[in-house]
């Protein structure tokens, strides 16, 4: 699946806001920007792997690679800003099922 293209993502998300709350065309702004550093963390871990060989005097063992919990922080920090978009997702879906059925579809005579 390619990626979507950031200029197309910050389209969409500015069509859906007030571009006139400065607040809310911010949140776009950092979104963005988490998004360009999740994908780097993505490339660093894709090159160097998923685990790192870590060796401390005669000691040497694998463990996981540390971005990875850092890429965990920045996805809990996108979602975070998704929800406080507020977009309602939910009355669409719900808008989608009130077209599709109606109470007279439940009833049987």
């Amino acid at each position: 699946m390619a990626a979507v293209k950031i200029t197309e993502l910050k389209q969409q998300l500015m069509k859906r806001i007030d571009a006139n709350d400065l607040v809310q065309t911010e949140k776009v702004e950092r979104y963005i920007d988490l998004v360009k550093t999740f994908r780097k963390m993505n490339k660093i871990i894709s090159r160097e792997g998923e685990t790192v060989v870590t060796e401390n005097g005669a000691q040497r063992f694998v463990k996981a690679n540390p971005l990875i919990g850092e890429r965990n922080k920045v996805n809990a920090s996108l979602l975070s800003i998704e929800k406080s978009f507020n977009f309602d997702y939910a009355d669409e879906n719900e808008k989608d099922t009130k077209k599709k059925s109606s109470l007279s579809d439940l009833m049987k005579k």
